[in-house]
């Protein structure tokens, strides 16, 4: 038979763990206290009885047998815990509070003292009940032949060591049933908040990602795990959404690409079978659509993949290194296209994250740099270490910008402003950008470039900030 789930949790076992070896523990401690308390009253015993003893057999030393009788009448009259009886050689009772000697003298003993006994004294208490008590003496042969017995009563140091000792097992029987108690009252606790934490498991195995773990505000370890499960579960959901979100986009995006290309394939058939245009400029066309499409393919996927699983395979680089490169790359096309090209670079730049990535995102901002910047105007790429220690790449330009309201938006997949629709794009790159920089943990900032001047402007800067390589935080 299987037991409770509220028995076999952890913490009721480490519970019982804990109680059998406090238990275990706590008998050896009492036992020790009472052997020790025990053997003490004994020895504190002992040395009362030797010292009366002496006494006694100096008053008979001295003063001889009628002095020592007297001595003991005396004693035994004022009461207190000692034991006498003088007997004679034979055995009979001369004086003495006891009736019979604990010890049967030996009449062939040598004179002197006898060895301790242990013994039971048999009482009666004021309401007439037996009662057997602790007592310890010994027997002391004098030269007359007569027999001196001194003992001692400790039946009270027994009862009261009894005493104590029930006392302290009844605690810790106490503190075994409260200990065992709360052992249940705490599996039961783990049990209900684990039993939480397990439906919102089932509740994510079953599909349902709006699931969250409740979280009490107890800075315990269950609300760690809690905060942790829901961290995960929003990236989770966040992924999966991100992922939906991308086929979606796929599949809307790719439709009008792919009704274009239909479209121009059925116009070049057309021509073709006209005799406007041959086979050969038919299928360049088809190619041209067919590339498009791919490319935006492509770059939801590199977002898919950034979102998801962040930048693979990181490494230290220089990114003065990577700003030189891209500035000697795109410094032809800006001239080509009229456009003054300038760059400031600082050196030792050092970051940590995937080379290709931060080069893609950083081609896609110098691209549209130059791409909406009209002609006669200027664009600046500038790579430099701020103040809070982040590595920053901007490219600033003369363009026509981007208003405020629109500076969260333009980041997001497709969104193309009015102004760009004269402009080949899939409004993409922005949004490639912002997934490479969240992937390496930094930022993307849009502000306004060198404002309106000489029908320019007011321009547009982009800055990539980055955080540096931990060996060279600040």
């Amino acid at each position: 038979m299987q037991l409770p789930s509220l028995f076999r949790r952890t913490p009721f076992r480490l519970t019982l763990l804990f109680l059998a070896l406090f238990a275990a523990a706590a008998s050896a401690i009492l036992a020790y206290v009472y052997i020790a308390s025990a053997a003490e009253a004994r020895a504190r015993a002992q040395t009362d009885v030797e010292a009366e003893l002496g006494v006694l057999t100096s008053i008979y030393g001295t003063r001889g047998l009628d002095a020592l009788n007297q001595a003991l009448v005396e004693r035994a009259i004022r009461g207190g815990p000692y034991l006498y009886l003088l007997s004679d050689p034979a055995g009979g009772n001369i004086t003495g509070n006891v009736s019979t000697a604990p010890v049967e003298p030996n009449p062939q003993a040598p004179v002197g003292r006898g060895d301790w006994e242990s013994f039971n004294l048999t009482d009666t208490d004021a309401e007439g009940h037996v009662r057997r008590r602790q007592a310890i003496g010994v027997t002391m042969k004098l030269a007359d032949g007569n027999h001196l017995f001194v003992g001692e009563d400790i039946g009270d140091t027994e009862a009261y060591l009894a005493r104590l000792t029930q006392a302290l097992w009844m605690a810790m029987g106490m503190v075994l049933v409260l200990g065992a108690g709360g052992g249940l009252l705490v599996s039961r606790n783990l049990e209900r908040s684990m039993g939480r934490l397990n439906k919102v498991v089932l509740a994510v195995q079953e599909g349902d990602l709006k699931a969250r773990a409740q979280v009490r505000a107890s800075g315990d370890e269950l609300d760690e795990l809690g905060r942790g499960l829901n961290t995960m579960l929003d990236r989770l959901e966040a992924s999966m959404s991100s992922i939906r979100h991308a086929g979606d986009a796929i599949a809307h995006d790719l439709r009008s690409p792919l009704t274009r290309m239909r479209a121009k394939l059925e116009v070049a058939l057309i021509d073709a079978e006209a005799g406007k245009v041959s086979g050969v400029e038919a299928l360049d066309i088809a190619l041209n659509e067919a590339d498009q499409l791919l490319k935006t393919f492509n770059t939801v996927l590199a977002i898919a993949r950034l979102q998801a699983g962040g930048a693979p395979d990181p490494k230290v680089f220089d990114a003065a290194d990577l700003a030189a490169d891209m500035a000697e790359l795109y410094e032809p096309a800006a001239e080509d296209k009229g456009l003054d090209f300038e760059a400031e670079i600082e050196r030792g730049l050092m970051i940590e994250g995937n080379q290709p990535f931060l080069a893609q995102a950083l081609a896609n901002v110098i691209d549209n740099a130059i791409k909406y910047t009209p002609t006669g105007g200027a664009v600046k790429l500038r790579a430099r270490r701020r103040s809070s220690g982040e590595i920053e790449y901007s490219v600033t330009d003369t363009g026509p910008g981007v208003p405020d309201e629109d500076r969260e938006r333009v980041v997001q997949r497709f969104v193309r402003l009015d102004n760009s629709r004269s402009e080949a794009g899939s409004g993409l790159g922005l949004s490639l950008v912002s997934a490479v920089l969240e992937a390496h943990a930094g930022r993307v900032q849009l502000d306004e470039g060198p404002g309106a001047y000489g029908g320019f402007g007011p321009g547009l800067r982009v800055a990539l900030v980055l955080p540096p390589a931990p060996a060279t935080t600040v």
